[in-house]
């Protein structure tokens, strides 16, 4: 009988000889060619997708001018909110001004009304 080491550098000779032996596969030759087209395929690709490129910029650009201009109408209404809200307090302050008495008799003694009871007089300064 053979010893180990003897027969593992057998199965080692066996194996690089079958290594060596198998042909590795070579790439076939072509022997025809298919016919080159005469469109142009990757041109027509590319005009298509920088036009496709283009209108997608376009619609960002048209929503971003859309978003700013939102924004200024928002900005300019909330400028009139502010005005008329200051404008309602005034009117608020005078409509409680003007419903007191004391006011009430005033503006009227000066538009020369008189109370019942009491006599006009009229002060001539010539």
């Amino acid at each position: 009988m053979a010893s180990a080491s003897q027969s593992s550098a057998a199965r080692s000779d066996r194996a690089a000889r079958s290594q060596q032996a198998a042909p590795r596969p070579r790439a076939r030759e072509v022997s025809q060619r298919l016919p080159k087209s005469k469109v142009g395929w990757d041109r027509k690709f590319r005009t298509v997708m920088v036009l496709v490129f283009c209108l997608v910029g376009w619609i960002g650009v048209k929503a971003a001018l859309s978003m700013y201009s939102a924004q200024q109408q928002a900005s300019a209404q909330g400028a009139t909110l502010q005005s008329l809200q200051l404008q309602n307090r005034q009117l608020r302050a005078r409509e409680q001004a003007l419903s007191q008495n004391a006011t009430i008799v005033r503006d009227a003694r000066h538009l020369g009304m008189v109370m019942s009871g009491e006599r006009s007089y009229v002060v001539d300064g010539r």
